[in-house]
């Protein structure tokens, strides 16, 4: 049988760099090695690419640097693959499909997605304009309440605003009409960085500078007392969603170490929910899904008020968390889909949607 040439991006340019390095490694030991002939491409914080040929477990330890070749992925569409230079010789290896697993800036929002796009080479998730708008949360929730999808209410601060004295007060009263508890996000992160939960106006400013370091645009969101819910969608033309499953965090909210490192976080597949609520939370995921024409992934994630029950759509990440705790290959496994069987549909779904995309009518 002849192997696909898959690309595996890992690493990226932002504030969820390690996580991505944990999501690559996990899809490498899941990936069926008699189908595809993976080639490990790392981005440094920096953004040098690499090609990495070595021990995937050296991968979370940034030891794999050590062994990595420079390379060089370009736009055009003559060379088709990966160029390597070592020693004064020139490498080429050709590339069947890319699975970009960057998660955050220059990675998910749309940017890797555009040299992929112009490379015309098969990707795996949506295409640049999902992934923009799906990074930025601002954009998101517009489009979520234009579709008549609840979500959070929420207002916008600006980085500069922060600087100015005159803003403050402003600033204030804005924060004052979503009220207290709220949350400040950035608006194009995910993996939980750079958000804090503000119970009270003593605790807007830091909550605010700390957003700033990663977005010049910082999103207010109201707090809800809720219980928090996820959900997977697959497909292009026909998607479809997992059954939902529910966190437990072991902080106050689901933060980057309550996700990633403290072991008390509990996940519950399926949710304990009311059949009725089920249904409601994937035909929500779904329609947000079809809402910003997203293609091949996503995971939607909603709160679900504990003294009413309403279900809110929190956010819909296009490059959802791979790791060994992640919820999205847990709850397609949970669906039917084992890991393995879940990447082979993401990279078929990618190869279909570039044939779509080059069909003449």
């Amino acid at each position: 049988m002849v192997k696909l040439n898959v690309a595996v991006l890992f690493g990226g340019q932002s504030g969820e760099h390690e996580v991505s390095k944990m999501s690559a490694k996990s899809i490498i030991n899941n990936i069926n090695k008699d189908k595809y002939e993976i080639y490990l491409v790392g981005i440094t914080k920096c953004g040098e690419w690499y090609l990495y040929k070595g021990d995937v477990e050296k991968i979370e330890t940034d030891e794999w640097k050590k062994e990595a070749i420079p390379v060089v992925i370009g736009p055009s569409t003559k060379y088709k693959g990966i160029l390597t230079l070592k020693d004064g010789k020139y490498e080429f290896y050709p590339i069947d499909v890319v699975f970009p697993v960057l998660h955050g800036p220059n990675g998910e929002d749309g940017t890797v997605q555009g040299l992929l796009e112009l490379l015309e080479v098969p990707y795996v998730g949506p295409n640049v304009l999902s992934s923009s708008l799906c990074m930025d949360k601002i954009f998101s929730k517009r489009l979520f309440k234009e579709s008549g999808i609840p979500t959070p209410d929420f207002t916008i601060v600006y980085r500069n605003e922060l600087n100015d004295i005159n803003k403050k007060d402003e600033i204030f009263n804005r924060v004052s009409g979503i009220g207290y508890p709220c949350f400040i996000k950035p608006a194009n992160m995910g993996s939980s960085v750079g958000i804090t939960k503000v119970h009270n106006e003593n605790e807007l400013y830091d909550a605010l500078k700390l957003a700033a370091k990663y977005d010049r645009k910082i999103i207010v969101e109201q707090g809800i007392d809720a219980r928090e819910i996820e959900c997977a969608v697959l497909g292009n033309e026909n998607p479809e969603a997992s059954i939902a499953g529910e966190i437990l965090p072991a902080h106050e909210f689901y933060d980057y170490d309550a996700k990633y490192y403290d072991e008390a976080s509990k996940l519950f597949i399926p949710a304990p929910i009311p059949d009725v609520k089920m249904e409601e939370i994937r035909d929500l995921a779904v329609k947000a899904f079809v809402a910003l024409d997203c293609r091949g992934m996503a995971r939607v994630d909603f709160l679900m008020d504990k003294n009413t029950g309403k279900v809110y759509l929190n956010e819909l990440n296009t490059i959802p968390g791979f790791t060994k705790i992640s919820m999205y290959p847990k709850l397609w496994e949970a669906t039917g889909k084992p890991y393995p069987v879940l990447i082979d549909e993401l990279i078929e779904l990618a190869i279909s949607a570039n044939k779509e995309k080059c069909t003449n009518w």
